[in-house]
């Protein structure tokens, strides 16, 4: 009989309880509706903060944070378009149109934090790649923590942010939508 490595086993009792994560509004792989598109810089969306739902977190998660990165950005650091955090971890997901500021008809969970995207704002900012330029990635991730709450300050950059979640993380799920205009 022949004996199976352990990195197939490892693969084998995970996988039917992967870490996952999926939207209403963004589907693995295809264009972004435009909803999700900014409203500004010559883009005419509707600037709405799509619907995100995780299962099977890992069980020690204490809490959540989503963030959607725009990678192909022409920046040299890519694009910050929304950044989630001190999602508590009784939650498993973010109903569509979340945010935390004071005039939203959708709020975030109690505690949430938002951090400050690349268009300067504390809220979604939807994708609004450069005419001509291929389709852009809009890439969601939720990351599980070991952490109640992230040790930033309210000003902390997008980056800082990122170091912490990746410093705090038990455990990623992802799901990628395109954009190009």
């Amino acid at each position: 009989m022949k004996k199976l490595a352990p990195w197939f086993l490892a693969l084998a009792a995970c996988g039917a309880h992967a870490f996952e994560v999926s939207s209403a509004d963004i589907k693995d792989g295809k264009t972004l509706a435009e909803a999700q598109v900014f409203n500004g810089f010559g883009c005419n969306g509707g600037n709405v903060a799509p619907q995100i739902s995780w299962k099977n977190a890992p069980k020690d998660a204490k809490s959540f944070a989503v963030t959607v990165y725009d990678p192909d950005a022409p920046t040299g650091s890519g694009w910050w378009h929304w950044i989630v955090y001190d999602i508590p971890a009784s939650f498993n997901g973010l109903p569509g149109g979340a945010s935390a500021s004071a005039d939203a008809k959708v709020k975030l969970p109690e505690g949430a934090r938002q951090g400050r995207n690349d268009y300067g704002t504390r809220d979604f900012g939807g994708a609004c790649p450069p005419v001509g330029d291929k389709p852009h990635r809009y890439i969601v991730t939720v990351h599980a923590l070991k952490v109640d709450k992230l040790e930033v300050a309210d000003d902390a950059s997008a980056a800082l942010i990122g170091y912490m979640l990746n410093a705090n993380s038990l455990g990623k799920a992802r799901l990628t939508g395109k954009y190009g205009r």
